[in-house]
Parts: C-alpha cells; structure tokens; sequence
C-alpha cells in the first residue's frame, strides 16, 4: 500500500470527530468565557455546549421516575475531556477565574494535521478526565499515562497491532508495577482489574474517535492506522518529504587493515537514544553495554545521576552534530571503549517512501564484543593467524570456530546490513 501524502493524512485528521470539537470549542470560548469558582465550566454554559459539540453527556439524567440533578460540569466526562484535551492541547488556558485563548496557537484550527498531532501527543495527560474517580476508581486513573505509553509502545514494536485482552494485560501489569497486592483478596484483585480494563477500554474508543486506533479481527485485536504510525514517527524524528536527512559516516577508531566505517542516511531529528540503536545495528554490536554521546559542550547518555549525562531522549542528532561537517563522538562499552567518529558529511532532503535509516555503505566486520577494544581486537586476529599460538583453540572456542580462516575481518553486506535496519521498529 502506498504511503499517504501530507495532503491526505491532513483530509484525515479534519475528519476526526474530536479535531471538529476542539475547534468548535475554542471557537466558542471566543475572547474567553467565566468560570466557576472551581475553575469549571458553569453548568448553564455545559447545558448548551452538550448539544452543540455533540459530546454524548446527559444532564439530569432520569432513572425510573426518578431525576438525578446535575450539579457540576465536573459531571459530564465527555464536555469534561473535551475540556481538558483543549487546555492540554494548549488552544485555552485558565487565568483569573475565565477561560482564554492561547492566541498563539489560534493557527492550529486551520492546521487539522497540525492540531491532530498535537491531541494525540497529549491524549497520556488526560487519564483524570477519561477515567472516574472515587468509588470506582482504577489505578490506571493515577498512572494514565504510563499505561497508555506502554499499550502504544507495544503496539509499535509489534507492527502496529496488539490483541485487546494483551493489551489490558499489559495496562494491569504497568499500573501494578509500584504496588504490592499479595494481601488483597481474589475478589478485590478481580475487580480492580475490571476497573482498569474498563478505563482502557474507554481510552481506547477515545483514541477510535481520534482515528488513532481501530479495532480489527472481529474487535480482538486493536491497530494503529496510517495517521497515528505517522504522527509517532514524526515524534520520534521519522521524516517526512522534504525534510532534512543527514548523509553521515561512521568510523570506528583505532581499528585498521581494514578500517570498520558504515555510511548512513538517517533523518536529523533523530533522537539521540535512537541513534544509539541504529548505530548499534549497523555496524554489529549486540547492544549488551552502556553508552555515551559527547560534544566538546556535554556528555549525553541514559539519565544517571553517578554518570552525570545529559538525557539522551531528549536531545536531537541535528542539535549535537549542527550541520554539514559537524562531528560527535560515540562511545560503546567503557570496558572496551569502542569510540567511533561520527561525522557529518551532508544535509539531504527526505524522499517520498524510502525508509530511514539507511545504510549507503561500509567496510570491514564488526569486532566481537568483549575483545578488549582495539587493541585486544588487533591480538584477536594475530592469534586467529597463527595456528601455532599458545591461544589459539582458546580462541577458536571462545568465537566458536572451528578454524581461524573462519573469521574474515573484512566482511561486510550492505543489504544485510538494511535487513536489520528495516527490522527495527520505525517508531517507539
């Protein structure tokens, strides 16, 4: 199937039902509009802001010959979502007791694409309007966002789709992650475990409504569609038409006869945690030891208080590298200390379906890991060499080889190489 055009994902997202709400809502709310004391919508403006968003939400519900008043807004989780994805959307704010623009970000209504992406970034942030609270309440309602992260992370990594009773599992097991529930009864473990499939049942047919997600096989399994494999692309730095790709080479030190270098095109929003798998598969290694990225300004790693790096999730390859020439070094294995150069040689555009990254070319085998770096690789291959050594067969056996010819130090497969690349997930 071919990748969907800009054009075509923007027709999209200006379909969604809650893209129409959120507009019609800060269009509503106009200069701005007074709140309650509680900071909440008052209940005269919720009565007509039901029908004209078309949120679902029923006010004085009847029961029997029995009408239950409606006190609050707070009441109304369908107004109360839309609400609060505006606020977190940052399209309204509150100050001094009213509702107000953000005119900053007014452009966005008339950017569906724009304001689509946006909501589905911030969809984690609304676990405490999605989800009920006192009697009833899941615990997915405190840990929302790391439910939801850890559903869609899996459906990434597992080509954008996931069973639903899967999903509610992993949900349970993220949210539980922090308590200890060997005291609690089968009867109250069975129905927290109901609560919280309930809410991600309803986030889930939220994030439907969003076009994020669709139910398929018969409503078993759930799927990422088109729009939402490429708005988490795009979070993650995937480029899109256009966009800027870096042509870079990298070269690891110390290693000669032949030197080990692969050139890549991988896109310059990249993040740096990210890169850090891509490396790791394009020249070999198992990714079995800790890493750092460094400038002459910062180090950048996996958040460490003892190691002092700065947090590599959030920072860009563009950021560090800064262009056409640009250099930054990458170390793997402070054991080892494999350091390779990473240089970049040129600034391209993406092309319309080609996937990044994308190995050009390469030279030389990658070392085995736990050599001894450099100079126990260049040892490694002396005594492979030399079928006289003392430490031959205790070579051969820690490569599990049978002969020296066996390792060629000058293997290297491009296509290979792209087969791994292309089996990495295109987004996390």
């Amino acid at each position: 199937m071919p990748t969907p055009t800009r054009e075509q994902l923007a027709a999209i997202a200006a379909e969604a039902e809650p893209v129409r709400r959120l507009c019609a809502f800060t269009m509503w709310v106009g200069a701005g509009r007074k709140l309650t004391q509680t900071e909440r919508i008052t209940l005269a403006d919720a009565r007509e802001l039901v029908g004209l968003l078309g949120t679902g939400d029923e006010i004085d519900p009847k029961i029997g010959d029995r009408v239950f008043r409606t006190k609050s807004s707070e009441e109304l989780s369908g107004l109360s979502t839309v609400v609060e994805w505006a606020k977190a959307s940052r399209l309204v704010r509150v100050t001094g007791g009213r509702l107000v623009p953000v005119k900053k970000n007014a452009g966005l209504l008339d950017r569906p694409l724009e304001l689509w992406t946006r909501m589905f970034e911030v969809f984690p942030q609304l676990g405490a309007a999605l989800c009920p609270s006192g009697w009833g309440e899941s615990l997915m309602r405190r840990h929302f966002e790391e439910a939801i992260d850890a559903v869609l992370a899996s459906m990434s990594r597992q080509g954008g789709t996931i069973r639903l009773p899967d999903a509610c599992a992993l949900a349970w097991e993220t949210v539980t992650a922090e308590y200890v529930l060997d005291d609690a009864t089968h009867e109250q473990r069975t129905a927290w475990r109901a609560m919280n499939d309930r809410d991600l049942r309803r986030a889930l047919d939220v994030l439907g409504q969003l076009g994020a997600v669709r139910l398929v096989n018969a409503g078993k399994s759930v799927e990422l569609p088109e729009l939402a494999r490429w708005a988490i692309g795009r979070s993650q730095g995937m480029p899109g038409p256009g966009d800027p790709v870096l042509q870079v080479k990298i070269t690891l030190a110390g290693v000669a006869e032949p030197a080990v270098w692969r050139r890549l095109l991988v896109p310059a929003g990249i993040r740096l945690d990210r890169f850090h798998e891509v490396i790791q598969a394009a020249m070999g290694w198992d990714n079995h030891h800790l890493h750092v990225f460094a400038t002459d300004l910062a180090n950048y790693g996996r958040p460490d208080p003892e190691l002092g790096y700065q947090d590599e999730r959030k920072a860009t390859l563009r950021e560090l590298a800064r262009g056409q020439g640009g250099r930054i070094r990458y170390t793997y294995d402070f054991g080892d200390d494999w350091e390779h150069e990473v240089v970049v040689e040129q600034v391209l555009a993406a092309e319309l379906g080609l996937r990044y990254p994308v190995c050009l070319a390469g030279e030389g085998a990658c070392p085995p890991e736990d050599c001894g770096g450099a100079w126990g690789y260049a040892h490694l291959r002396e005594v492979l060499a030399d079928p006289a050594d003392h430490e031959h067969d205790d070579m051969l056996a820690w490569l599990g080889l049978e002969k020296g010819e066996e390792f060629d130090p000058y293997s290297f497969d491009v296509d290979r190489t792209n087969q791994t690349l292309t089996a990495m997930p295109a987004w996390w």
